[in-house]
């Protein structure tokens, strides 16, 4: 009698896959404008976009915008290097905006008095894996967290005021 190899692969079939298949993830390590490590930031595919996970501090409490920028680079101490908002639709700024929003736009990042920061958003129109929205792409991109809060619906960064944070998303 020979053996049956079926319902062995069927079996495997139905297994879970391991949290890897799911896709690639990606990490920030922000630095304030001293160099000072001040947080991280998990990326992970998300329905509709990338999931972005923060936790951050040494802030300042109160509302503060942060944006992903068009640019894997993080100069201080203004970061001015990281570019504008990533934005590969050419939409206008803010969650808000009719006519919005960018890829790289977030809602606000609420600190707390003791100056930390947990938050989850979801960037919509980003991607971790090819083409126009990919996070990874060749000019790279970085996570900014501003001194003020975003308008959320002002170009061209909702008037959120000096970049006083910054990580290349690798």
């Amino acid at each position: 009698m020979t053996a049956r190899p079926l319902p062995l692969l069927l079996l495997l079939a139905a297994l879970p896959l391991p949290a890897a298949a799911a896709g690639p993830g990606a990490v920030a390590v922000l630095h304030d404008a001293e160099g000072k490590e001040i947080g991280k930031a998990t990326f992970s595919p998300a329905t509709g976009g990338v999931k972005v996970q923060v936790q951050v501090a040494g802030l300042a409490p109160g509302k503060h915008g942060i944006h992903l920028h068009g640019a894997g680079k993080c100069e201080p101490p203004d970061f001015k290097s990281a570019g504008g908002h990533f934005n590969p639709s050419e939409k206008h700024h803010g969650l808000h905006n009719p006519e919005g929003a960018h890829a790289g736009d977030l809602p606000n990042l609420l600190v707390g008095k003791n100056g930390k920061a947990k938050a989850s958003f979801t960037a919509r129109g980003a991607t971790l894996g090819e083409g126009q929205g990919s996070l990874l792409g060749p000019e790279g991109t970085a996570l900014v967290i501003h001194a003020d809060p975003d308008d959320e619906k002002s170009d061209p960064a909702g008037n959120s005021g000096a970049r006083i944070a910054c990580g290349v998303v690798e």
